[in-house]
This record gives C-alpha cells, sequence and structure tokens, in this order.
C-alpha cells in the first residue's frame, strides 16, 4: 500500500490529500506491491494518475487478477488476460514483476495449466510466481519440478515469510487478523529468476522484528553482490510502523552492500 492513516506521521506533510499519497510515498520509497489489482481493475484514470505521480525510476507490482488465478485457476482466462494487461499497458515499463499468486488447492497435478498459462503470455512479461500448496514446500520431486521449471523459464518465485506473526499468540486485533489471512508456509531463500521476490510479514513492533530480518539482510546482500535485483517488500500486521522496519531493513543490508541512501521521511516519526 502507499496510502495509510498512520503513515500521516512519516510520509505525508500535514493536509495532503489522499490522492497525493502515491507521489509522496515514492519520494521515500522506490517500488511498491499493488494488490488491488487483484480483486478488481483498476481504471483507465487511476493507472494515469500513478504513471503521473512518480519518478521515472519507480516500480509498481502488480497482482494478476483472483478471476484468473483463483476462479478459474489460469484455464480458459484469454479475455480477462487481455483485459489486465491492456489495462496496465501504459505502466509496463515501470512494472517490475506482475504478480501471479496461486491458491492452496493448485498443486502439482496443474503445473500444466501454468506452463499452458505462462505460453500465452507476452514474451519477456516479467513474471513472479507465489505458491501456497504444500507439496510446493516439503523439498520433493513436486517442489523440484516447479523450481526447474520457473529456472528454465526465468520467472522468479515469490518468498513469502510470514513467521513472525506466528512467533506469538494473537493478542490485538491486527494479529488476529493476520493469523487467520496470511499462509504459514515454509520460507526456503531460493532466487529461481534474476530478481527474486521477498513477501515479509512482521509483527506490530518493528524492534520484535530485526531477528527474523537478520538473515534476510545477509541473503540480499548476497543476491546483490551475485549480479541479482531482490525486491524486498516489508509489511506488519498492522502497517503503522511498516515504512520504519523497511527504512531499518534497507539501511542493514546497506551495511553489507553499497547502495544509494535513501530520502529522508516527510517529517520525523512520532512512534
Amino acid at each position: 500500500m502507499w496510502s495509510h492513516p498512520a503513515w500521516k506521521h512519516l510520509l505525508y506533510p500535514p493536509g495532503t490529500p489522499q490522492s497525493q499519497h502515491l507521489a509522496h510515498y515514492a519520494k521515500v520509497f522506490n517500488a511498491i506491491e499493488g494488490n488491488t489489482s487483484f480483486y478488481a481493475l483498476p481504471s483507465e484514470d487511476s493507472v494515469k494518475r500513478w504513471q503521473e505521480a512518480v519518478p521515472a525510476g519507480f516500480r509498481f507490482t502488480f497482482k494478476f487478477p483472483q478471476s484468473i488465478s483463483h476462479h478459474k485457476a489460469l484455464v480458459a482466462t484469454e479475455q480477462e488476460l487481455d483485459q489486465f494487461l491492456t489495462r496496465l499497458a501504459p505502466l509496463h515499463s515501470q512494472i517490475s514483476h506482475y504478480l501471479l499468486q496461486l491458491p492452496a488447492s493448485f498443486g502439482p497435478a496443474q503445473l500444466g495449466a501454468l506452463a499452458a498459462f505462462v505460453e500465452q503470455l507476452p514474451p519477456g512479461l516479467p513474471l513472479a510466481l507465489e505458491v501456497r500448496h504444500s507439496a510446493f514446500f516439503q523439498k520433493g520431486e513436486a517442489e523440484r519440478a516447479l523450481n526447474r521449471y520457473l529456472m528454465d523459464k526465468g520467472i522468479d518465485r515469490i518468498i513469502m515469510d510470514s513467521r513472525p506473526v506466528f512467533s506469538m499468540p494473537a493478542s490485538n486485533p491486527a494479529l488476529v487478523d493476520a493469523q487467520q489471512k496470511k499462509p504459514r508456509v515454509p520460507v526456503h531463500a531460493i532466487a529461481t529468476g534474476q530478481r527474486p521476490v521477498v513477501r515479509f510479514v512482521g509483527l506490530p513492533e518493528p524492534a520484535l522484528n530485526h531477528g527474523f530480518l537478520a538473515p534476510w539482510v545477509s541473503k540480499v546482500a548476497q543476491w546483490l553482490d551475485q549480479g541479482l535485483s531482490p525486491h524486498f517488500f516489508v509489511h506488519s500486521a498492522d502497517n503503522d510502523q511498516a515504512p520504519l522496519l523497511a527504512r531499518w531493513f534497507y539501511d542493514e543490508v546497506a551495511k553489507r552492500h553499497t547502495l544509494p541512501a535513501l530520502p529522508p521521511f516527510a517529517q520525523a516519526p512520532l512512534f
């Protein structure tokens, strides 16, 4: 997300209208996960506003609609796929990945449907895949077959790390909600393409996540040293202090690998 009420103390100057939140977000961070496209296609006007709000180097990710990934399980989706790609076409040069999130019901027997779907995509379309079926996390033949396929196609496998939110009993509504909605899957830190994607979901208090993030600092620095271009997205159960956690992580990686300094927040943190 790029708009959140708690972030007015960090990213947005006082009185900033919501329509300008993305522009201010893009002054501090250089990428964003776009999850709203999972639920509905954005309007043409929205796509145009997003394009105009960010600098040339800013990168979006957008999820394929659930009508493609969940309702039709990648079968007979030509019309929905054309609508999706056409609507986002003005942003294509600024999209780092199109995210394909598959449900837990999508298992090894359906890899043929995945391969057929990928063949329909325009050549060179940057694709990242998130799977949730347990067989793809057991380090058996199903997972090996998936990883071999992704490596052969240069598709990045999305790594979901939700361990922090399941590390303690849910003591507040935000944590209860996160434990109900976020997948609890093993973390396999594998790069199947050139731009590995990590989705980290942490606890509300930033410092409680540092121990979980420390191995990621080393892994991301290693990927950078190897010439890869990792994309690391930071969330928390309530997202109130997620920007602080993202900044902490970036600064820690910068101690291991030379990175450009991020611009300062619009205001000093009030937390």
